[in-house]
């Protein structure tokens, strides 16, 4: 659903906005599968995580960003155009680059079907954003009137998907003292904060640097939701994208609103 709605909002003069700004799109997807799938690891490392969590964070570390991001990106004074079209590039190259390095990564946890993953991707990301680019170029007047209520659509699906998981795995979170939500809370940190610093370092002014911190720190959670819950054996592996459906929407909008009060001198992109 979700997917389908992003679609949605594409359409071919997208592809005409990312041909005219290649060097921050390129940027961006780059440290986003780099930045969180090493963070990812690192920290199920670090925290010596349970092989169960460990592969869930590591699967939410390798998917796509997550659509919410746009908004996030608007109420920071960023490139909202830049935010989408990085949104839409990861999520298309995530049909290969999540089943790929999520079977390097958290293979050494789990059994990893890297040929399941993709045919999954394919599934729930790739043709459902097929079908919505599709729709919104042949079909204007219908998306037109369904638009007003996709947002409250993936809002409750989103909702509905991490609060089933968390309440199915209340008590698993509960004993493992907290590790699990310290993990993700440090892995959009980490995405959060070299996102911005990484890219203010490939010269990027700062509308695209927070731009592309915010894509880089917030992930597609639901993806990774719903693909823990078809892979792994362990029911226990989708918790990790159920908090972190949490916990990047609260630390992104928090940095979104510090940006928003300390960057109103300077032009929107």
């Amino acid at each position: 659903m979700a997917s389908t709605g992003m679609g949605m909002t594409l359409s071919l003069k997208d592809l005409q906005g990312a041909l005219a700004m290649p060097k921050e799109v390129l940027g961006g997807v780059l440290l986003q599968y780099t930045v969180m799938p090493t963070a990812g690891a690192l920290v199920s490392r670090l925290l010596n995580l349970p092989s169960h969590y460990a592969a869930g964070l590591i699967l939410v570390s390798c998917c796509p960003g997550g659509t919410a991001s746009n908004v996030v990106t608007y109420i920071a004074r960023g490139n909202v155009a830049l935010s989408v079209l990085m949104t839409a590039a990861s999520t298309f190259l995530a049909v290969v680059m999540t089943p790929l390095l999520t079977a390097k990564l958290a293979g050494q946890y789990v059994a990893v079907d890297a040929s399941g993953l993709f045919a999954s991707a394919l599934q729930v990301v790739l043709l459902p954003v097929l079908t919505g680019t599709l729709i919104n170029q042949y079909m204007p007047t219908l998306v037109s009137k369904i638009s007003p209520f996709a947002p409250l659509v993936a809002v409750v699906t989103v909702s509905a998907l991490c609060a089933s998981a968390i309440a199915q795995s209340a008590s698993a979170i509960l004993s493992s003292g907290g590790r699990v939500v310290l993990a993700v809370c440090a892995l959009h940190s980490a995405g959060y904060f070299f996102g911005y610093f990484l890219s203010k370092l490939l010269g990027f002014d700062s509308c695209t640097s927070r731009t592309i911190s915010v894509e880089v720190g917030m992930q597609n959670a639901v993806l990774g939701v719903v693909l823990a819950g078809q892979h792994f054996s362990n029911p226990l592996s989708a918790v990790p994208g159920a908090v972190s459906g949490v916990c990047q929407s609260i630390f992104g909008s928090a940095l979104a609103g510090f940006w928003r009060l300390t960057s109103g001198n300077e032009v929107k992109g």
